[in-house]
């Protein structure tokens, strides 16, 4: 049976998800941010992350956003395969979503429509959309706003395949270490293992819009995310930088197959507000 969807319905949608997910930590990472700061060892980082609570809370009273850096819009669509889409085109509708509520809700516009030349598009568009087809015919969509000072700490390993485990260990340690104060940390680490070069980057991005803490479903996958957010904090980076026991608050790994030649590791790391919301349509 087709279900027939008008593409006005996903604009609808997204422009209100980019409105919540900038003014709205997700539940998820409330609770990771609440048992971070008990967590916390050094008195210096108790006093940020009571401070970075303290500004999200006034965030939301105040309908302010969470961040300055609202991000570069980066939606994940699961579609049915047994949608079909009316009203033009589903492309356009996600960026008039985003358009829509990075208009609205007063927003700061981040996107520049030349790399080189860098001219601000004015309205935060176009969006970073990936698209898969599933089973079914429901709509999954998830917004995760993306700014750049922890993007820009984003790294691709090829690893050969020798380097095994071990070398996927050092590749994300070397990524936070190099990181250091600039991606905002308590941080979210996200790790894509296998695949290809850019496969392995678009799991780990996509690894940050997992419920923050819930472990991967592989066994030895689950048991890496333990290691690494131990050894992660063991660096003593600390919130904001500045020392501490705390420098990761979940350390996401997502997993693909890949060629019989090469081990890709792909890190994303995202700041301690880790924006992502999920609607099922």
């Amino acid at each position: 049976m087709i279900r027939t969807v008008n593409v006005n319905e996903i604009t609808e949608n997204i422009k209100e998800m980019c409105i919540e997910v900038n003014h709205f930590l997700s539940s998820d990472m409330t609770a990771a941010m609440k048992g971070a700061e008990k967590k916390e060892k050094s008195v210096l980082g108790r006093q940020i992350l009571g401070q970075l609570q303290e500004n999200l809370h006034i965030a939301a009273e105040d309908m302010i956003p969470i961040c300055q850096d609202t991000g570069m819009a980066v939606i994940f669509l699961e579609i049915g395969q047994d949608v079909h889409f009316t009203g033009g085109s589903l492309e356009d509708a996600v960026n008039e979503g985003v358009r829509r509520g990075y208009e609205e809700g007063f927003l700061r516009k981040s996107v520049v429509g030349d790399p080189i030349l860098r001219k601000n598009t004015g309205d935060n568009t176009p969006a970073v959309l990936h698209i898969r087809i599933v089973t079914g015919d429901k709509i999954k969509i998830k917004v995760a706003p993306k700014g750049f000072g922890s993007e820009n700490m984003s790294r691709i390993f090829m690893l050969k395949p020798a380097e095994g485990i071990e070398g996927v260990k050092q590749a994300v340690l070397t990524a936070v270490k190099d990181a250091g104060p600039n991606a905002c940390p308590p941080i979210v680490v996200g790790v894509g293992i296998g695949g290809t070069f850019e496969k392995c980057a678009l799991m780990a991005k996509e690894a940050l819009t997992r419920e923050t803490g819930k472990h991967s479903e592989i066994s030895w996958a689950a048991e890496l995310e333990e290691e690494l957010l131990e050894k992660i904090n063991q660096l003593g980076i600390g919130p904001g930088g500045l020392g501490g026991t705390v420098t990761a608050l979940a350390v996401h790994v997502n997993t693909y197959p890949t060629h019989i030649a090469g081990l890709p590791v792909g890190i994303n790391i995202c700041c301690h507000v880790n924006r992502h919301i999920t609607r099922v349509l």
